[in-house]
């Protein structure tokens, strides 16, 4: 019987086309951003705090009048003098003179006036801009109970501008303002709460105020309200709330919620509409410049699922992602480059985007860079680079890296032969069912390749890689059972596991099963049978079978 054991080649020939699409994870867009709007206390919903004259007669005075009212030092006054000039309502705009004037009444304890200096300091309108300054005044006024004036000072406190970072102090006032029904300031609370920044973290008091918040319509707090029901945070799990306040933040902008809401429909996650919807939201964010959608919408048009295919639409969006650095969008455009799909073919180009999308620790491009230098396209062969592109991907777990890596140990190609290395590239595939991987193992401990010779492993991994569907590991299976190595010699066995690949073209697989019928191992003797597989194998070039072939032929005759 045939004495050949095989030997089998891994290094892959052809780039993977595998797709990747960003944000195909469980947490989607994270991203929460502190509520940062600046109010400004319009005045005719400001109080007067002066009682030697009538508010109502402030609010309908000329404009002359209530320069002469300011001037006598009415707080009302001021305060409206100072909007009229910073709002150009009346008089031409100007910032200085509106400064000039909220700060009179300011000065005189008018809280509207006090948080509107405080915004005039924070942006740098009609002064140079101070924080400090900004947040004294945003103080002032937070202690006399201004909701506004407490959020833009926990903010402040938030971000470190004008006093030092402060988290315990941001969630003082913010709390203020949010009991006083701040909108922004119970989404920032919430949010402090999630994250455990100035109070305990706690899900279910981010949960609730971030519903208050959601509420009165608060775009961040909807996003955010949403992210908690798709991952379960204080409330149950529950997708298709989650998508409910996506929609409800998507539909005012929110960049986050598009991109979001554009993936439940993808991956049918409590929302009905499949790609197409996906595809509408994901424009969406991707005109926002929204780097995850760009690349999502891009797989779209690749695939062709939701929209027409094309590649060139598709070219277009990952480029766009490509070029704002998302690593998913690169490896995509570097396939498209690769297969010519949508853009010119150019190896040149491929090995670019793989490059920028590999260094950024892409594992599927770390393969790919792998493959173009062990094959020199695109780039000059160069073995040793192969290796640790390779390397770098097989550390993070990509099996065919794992299985090359250990291929080019075993043969001593770009890196010195390291029998144990290669084995040890070869079980971490294996362990994940590469059968390649698991083959190869079953060799080395056939052949005492970095570690002692034993049959009983040889035939366990061949046997795993068998189940796999490894034709090679059928036909090594089968000659330990007919030699009895690792296993109980097993004549109907080896014929077995022979005849589960005899449908390929394998000489020596056909030689064997010859074999076996001419001598009646395994089978009963039948040399009618026997010529058959011989001559299988004969045709499929093996000279020995055609020996046997011509021998039996004659004893015919």
């Amino acid at each position: 019987m045939g004495q050949v054991i095989y030997v089998c080649l891994h290094v892959g020939q052809t780039l993977s086309v595998q797709r990747v699409r960003h944000g195909r994870r469980e947490k989607l867009d994270l991203m929460v951003k502190l509520t940062a709007i600046v109010l400004i206390c319009l005045a005719t919903t400001c109080l007067f705090a002066d009682t030697k004259a009538d508010p109502r007669a402030v609010r309908s005075a000329n404009i002359a009048e209530i320069r002469k009212l300011a001037i006598e030092g009415h707080v009302d006054a001021q305060f409206y003098t100072g909007f009229m000039y910073e709002k150009g309502q009346g008089v031409l705009q100007d910032y200085a003179e509106a400064v000039k004037w909220y700060l009179k009444a300011a000065e005189q304890g008018h809280a509207g006036a006090q948080i509107n200096v405080g915004i005039m300091y924070f942006k740098g309108q009609g002064v140079l801009p101070d924080y400090a300054e900004a947040a004294k005044w945003y103080r002032k006024a937070a202690l006399q109970g201004n909701a506004n004036a407490q959020f833009n000072l926990g903010l402040m406190c938030n971000k470190g501008q004008g006093v030092s970072r402060d988290y315990v102090e941001a969630a003082k006032w913010y709390l203020k303002a949010a009991e006083q029904g701040n909108s922004g300031a119970q989404f920032n609370l919430g949010l402090m709460y999630y994250k455990g920044d100035g109070v305990a973290r706690n899900f279910a008091e981010a949960f609730t105020w971030y519903r208050k918040a959601a509420e009165q319509g608060n775009a961040g707090a909807q996003f955010s309200l949403g992210l908690m029901y798709y991952k379960g945070q204080g409330v149950p799990k529950n997708f298709a709330e989650a998508a409910a306040w996506y929609r409800k933040s998507a539909e005012q902008g929110h960049v986050g919620a598009q991109f979001n809401l554009g993936y439940m429909y993808e991956m049918e996650q409590g929302a009905v509409g499949g790609n197409a919807e996906a595809a509408k939201w994901y424009r969406k964010a991707a005109e926002q410049g929204h780097a995850g959608a760009q690349s999502n919408l891009g797989y779209i048009y690749d695939i062709g699922e939701g929209v027409p295919q094309d590649h060139a639409e598709a070219a277009k969006w990952y480029r766009k992602a490509a070029e704002q650095g998302n690593a998913a969008a690169q490896l995509n455009l570097g396939i498209m480059y690769d297969n010519g799909h949508g853009i010119s073919q150019d190896n040149a180009e491929a090995v670019k985007w793989y490059r920028k999308a590999a260094e950024q620790g892409d594992m599927t491009a770390q393969y790919n860079m792998g493959v173009k230098y062990a094959n020199g396209i695109g780039v000059p062969r160069n073995n040793a680079e192969a290796v640790e592109w390779y390397r770098k991907a097989a550390d993070q777990g990509h099996e065919i890296s794992q299985v090359n890596l250990g291929h080019l140990y075993e043969n001593s190609d770009g890196v010195p032969q390291d029998y144990a290395q290669a084995l040890k590239w070869y079980g971490k595939a294996a362990e994940q069912e590469n059968s390649d991987a698991q083959f190869s193992l079953g060799l080395m401990y056939a052949k005492g390749q970095g570690t002692p010779q034993n049959y009983a492993e040889a035939a366990k991994w061949y046997r795993r890689a068998a189940d796999l569907g490894n034709e090679i590991a059928y036909y090594n299976l089968a000659i330990l059972y007919y030699k009895g190595l690792g296993v109980d010699r097993d004549y109907a066995e080896t014929v077995r596991l022979l005849k589960e690949v005899a449908d390929q073209e394998d000489a020596n697989v056909h030689f064997s099963l010859g074999y076996m019928y001419y001598k009646g191992q395994g089978v009963i003797e039948d040399h009618a049978e026997a010529l058959k597989w011989f001559r299988k194998a004969g045709d499929e070039g093996l000279k020995e079978a055609m020996n046997y072939v011509n021998s039996i032929e004659k004893k015919v005759k």
